[in-house]
Order: structure tokens, then sequence, then C-alpha cells
């Protein structure tokens, strides 16, 4: 197969690259939503939420308390980044509770998207991602950690439109 476009495809798609430019003008300012950070987790979760499988997320109340930022209001839009800081979607918040991390139910763990099966799996990978390197940095606490009565804020959202 040739990497070369044909006429024909160069022109559907910078119609369509045209179609999405003047879709984004047509939007107004949204917020960024942002999955882990840049690189292949965040690429995967992207992916996830692309594809209808990840309709939920799961923060640090500490993480919105260090940023002095406020919980999204249900009906809140977004525009959904990938690491090549592209925007791919626009996201709405449909849920948002704080609960304790020992209380995040398996129900959400699914709905993550993750192929978790279990409570204990979804809470293994949170808490290596938690315990990270990147997110102690991110916290400015190199000894940072999580248990059963850490806060955390669990969202569901769904997805509006691919960009």
């Amino acid at each position: 197969m040739s990497d070369e476009l044909t006429s024909t495809q160069a022109a559907s798609e910078g119609t369509a690259a045209e179609g999405a430019a003047t879709r984004r003008a047509a939007r107004p300012a949204l917020p960024p939503y942002l999955l882990a950070f840049p690189g292949p987790l965040r690429d995967q979760l992207v992916a996830a939420v692309l594809s209808g499988e990840k309709v939920a997320t799961t923060g640090l109340l500490s993480e919105y308390e260090a940023e002095d930022e406020e919980f999204p209001p249900v009906g809140e839009r977004s525009v959904l980044i990938d690491s090549a800081g592209r925007e791919v979607a626009v996201l709405e918040v449909t849920g948002v509770r704080v609960l304790r991390l020992g209380d995040v139910d398996l129900q959400h763990a699914r709905d993550e998207g993750e192929g978790h099966t279990s409570v204990a799996e979804w809470r293994a990978d949170h808490e290596a991602f938690w315990h990270g390197e990147e997110m102690r940095e991110a916290m400015g606490d190199p000894d940072f950690v999580v248990d059963d009565s850490t806060m955390v804020v669990a969202e569901r959202f769904r997805v509006v439109e691919r960009l």
C-alpha cells in the first residue's frame, strides 16, 4: 500500500480537516480533560473513552485541593486531550461523587474501562499510578501514599462529540 494520498483522498481529508476546524471555531472554548500523564497510559485511557469502554474515572480529592480546583458540575463539557496535545472528543460530566477509596465499588471499577474484573485489581493499578514518581512529584510529596480512608472523586462522563 502506498503512503501517498490520491488527490481524491487528499481532498476528502482536507475537507474533513476544514470541517473539524470549523466545528472547533464554532464551539465555545472548553476546559481540557486530562487523563493520567502524557504517554502510553494516557493513550490507552483515551482509546478506551473513544471506544465507549471508559465512562468513568477516579481522581484524588487532594489533587483538587492542591490545585484549588472545584469539582466539575454535572452537565459541564470539556475537551479530551491525547498525549500529543490534540483535542479528540468533547465529554460531558454525568455524575460526580466523593467517597473513600475503600468504598469504590465493582461497577465503578468496571466503568473505568481498563478491563478490571475486581475492585482489588482496579485498586492495585490505581495505587501503582498514585504511588508513582510522576504523581508523587505532582503532589509535592515523595512519600505520598493512599489507603482505604483516602478521599477520591469518582466521576462519570459521556462522549458528546468525537473531534
